[in-house]
């Protein structure tokens, strides 16, 4: 029998559900098996959902990436409104003895080393013990997202209020100072089992060995010297990023369409309008959005999901649309009248094209943090516009800390309107505002590059976490 010290170093990634956390850790992982010849298996809690995208992206893997699939959890007991959040958590911990038995069997026929949990996954790191592996979280948010973890216990200990309610901004260690109505949803109700479970796993964060962040030095300096320095007792921080997707066989499905588009188009004139596969906006909120880009004059891709009744943030309330023909909820003639100035495709886009080409000037983004760092990759500013989870934190990292964004402001009926949205247009693409933007922004896709470059932070961080890796003994 081989002895298991001559055997390469094999790592357990487990993302909890969602492809915005399986994403990023499918791009590290193509980094730890190329050039670090490690072996990968991802093991993947089942919430029910279907399984067939995280099964589609995986599959693209280098072979030496296999994947495991746990039954699927029930959540009978579950209100049939419970946040998503909460699912997500606890398809995490119900899946736990189904990922103790799949590690054991990793354990008996490879060389498992460490465990690689996101964010939502700490519960998980507790299983290390039982097979000598390092725990390990990855964060595919931001260093100030990471930051709010470590410091929120103590914010926990000392306001009894709810945090929008807190009248001075809170000033997380090293990060541009926040104000309470803008820290993620999971903690805009304390009173709510989700926040509790958010806390809980916060608590647990220091039971890791390290945590990798999809983030890079020169981004967020001044939270990355304090992770860094362990100011909040926290464990080594490395930034490993920026991650983001470089292609797949979906982004190939209707890429044509946008590019023969896009390549008619002068450079940089193009506002790209995508709120990304969870941001769903109420009908009356679509049709204000509508009517802006058209007040702008500018060209515009917009990519148009159906209103509906979404997990977070607005609500649609009128006759459901049976079909994605994006004429039955955009306003009567819009699309007569912008044919010769804008696309409009339903549902989905390839982002990192429409990002990368160099028509695009702008981006109406949600703020997800994928999208974040696709825009920084590609030097696009943005309009940020955020919608649900950790967003607005992003929001304020990208307009007040960074000067990449100008952050839409919501009226007094819950809207943007779509005078304010005209001008956010027209201000990006062809203002002076927006030059300033994009000149910043330009710095930030240098510093980007450079973070990745062979003598880069990010790329000198994961050679380290793989060290440690490679030279543990189990």
């Amino acid at each position: 029998m081989e002895d298991s010290q001559n055997k390469p170093p094999h790592i357990a990634i487990v993302p909890t559900p969602g492809m915005g956390h399986l994403i990023p850790l499918a791009e590290l992982a193509k980094q730890l098996v190329l050039r670090y010849k490690f072996s990968i298996t991802f093991i993947v809690p089942n919430d029910g959902s279907s399984m067939e995208p995280h099964k589609k992206l995986l599959q693209s893997l280098p072979k030496t990436i296999s994947s495991i699939f746990l039954p699927h959890v029930s959540f009978d007991d579950l209100p049939d409104n419970a946040p998503i959040e909460a699912r997500i958590v606890l398809s995490l911990i119900r899946s736990l003895d189904a990922l103790r038995d799949s590690l054991t069997v990793l354990n008996e026929s490879t060389r498992l080393v460490a465990l690689l949990v996101d964010l939502l996954g700490a519960d998980a790191l507790a299983l290390t013990k039982d097979f000598d592996m390092l725990p390990y979280i990855f964060i595919p948010s931001s260093m100030m997202g990471l930051s709010l973890a470590f410091y929120l216990p103590k914010l926990d200990e000392t306001y009894c209020c709810e945090y929008r309610d807190i009248p001075e901004p809170v000033k997380l260690p090293g990060c541009v100072p926040i104000h309470g109505k803008d820290l993620m949803d999971p903690a805009q109700d304390r009173k709510n089992e989700v926040y509790k479970m958010v806390l809980h796993i916060a608590k647990l964060y220091n039971n890791a060995s390290g945590i990798l962040v999809n983030s890079f030095a020169d981004l967020e300096p001044g939270a990355f010297k304090a992770l860094k320095e362990g100011i909040q007792g926290n464990p080594p921080v490395y930034s490993v990023g920026p991650l983001i997707r470089v292609g797949s066989e979906v982004d190939r499905r209707s890429e044509s369409e946008c590019s023969r588009w896009l390549d008619k188009q002068p450079k940089g004139s193009v506002l790209f309008v995508s709120f990304g596969s969870g941001g769903t906006l109420s009908h009356e909120q679509l049709n204000e959005l509508a009517l802006g880009l058209e007040m702008s004059g500018q060209r515009f891709l917009w990519v148009v999901r159906r209103p509906k009744k979404a997990a977070h943030g607005n609500y649609f309330d009128a006759q459901s649309v049976e079909n994605d023909d994006v004429s039955n909820f955009l306003p009567d003639g819009f699309l007569e009248r912008t044919k010769e100035v804008g696309l409009v495709v339903p549902s989905w886009a390839p982002q990192v094209q429409v990002l990368s080409h160099g028509c695009t000037g702008g981006f109406v983004s949600h703020c997800g943090w994928n999208s974040v760092l696709e825009s920084i990759v590609h030097g696009v500013p943005l309009i940020a516009w955020p919608l649900y989870a950790e967003q607005k934190m992003n929001a304020v990292l990208l307009a007040d800390d960074l000067k990449v964004a100008v952050r839409v402001t919501v009226n007094d009926k819950g809207l943007v309107g779509r005078q304010e949205i005209a001008e956010y247009a027209k201000g990006l693409i062809e203002g002076e505002e927006g030059k300033l933007l994009r000149d910043r922004m330009e710095r930030f896709k240098e510093a980007a590059s450079m973070a990745l470059s062979k003598e880069g932070s990010s790329t000198k961080s994961l050679a380290e976490v793989a060290q440690i890796w490679n030279t543990h003994k189990n």
